[in-house]
């Protein structure tokens, strides 16, 4: 049976002892998605959101919250990122914001939290700046689809 590796046999929470680990290149991607009416995605593909260009700041907001997650979410390492992507995808038909980031590295830990933060904070900023106009709008579907590096080798969601 797998164990919790931020708890120790006491029960307290611990970050994790990466010391002895040798370095690897590193890689993860999240993806998550954006739900609106149509009237607001057709408002953010005109660039009629007063805010500004959704897209650009999401992606600018992403990266910034890849690089943020040590402040974010507690025993996670501070790292040394060498390569945040976060891309935006606007599709008509569902009415929706997809939204793909990829972390890359070379280090002791992997990046999946970094990925997986960069689209929550791309799909809260689409939230943010798209409110005004629907309040109704939903963050869904945010999950890891990959990961390659480290000691547990290669993870690809189905």
């Amino acid at each position: 049976m797998a164990r919790l590796t931020h708890i120790d046999k006491k029960g307290n929470a611990v970050m994790v002892d990466v010391s002895g680990k040798a370095a690897t290149a590193r890689t993860a991607t999240a993806k998550g998605s954006v739900y609106m009416q149509r009237a607001t995605m057709a408002l953010i593909r005109k660039g009629g959101v007063k805010k500004g260009d959704v897209l650009s700041v999401a992606r600018l907001a992403g990266i910034m919250g890849a690089k943020k997650v040590p402040d974010l979410i507690p025993l996670c390492h501070p790292l040394a990122l060498s390569s945040v992507s976060v891309d935006l995808a606007l599709d008509p038909k569902r009415n929706a914001v997809h939204i793909t980031a990829t972390c890359k590295l070379e280090g002791k830990t992997g990046v999946e939290m970094e990925a997986l933060t960069a689209v929550a904070v791309a799909a809260l900023t689409v939230y943010d700046m798209c409110k005004a106009a629907d309040r109704g709008m939903w963050i869904g579907d945010i999950r890891l689809v990959h990961k390659a590096g480290g000691k547990s080798g290669t993870f690809k969601a189905r």
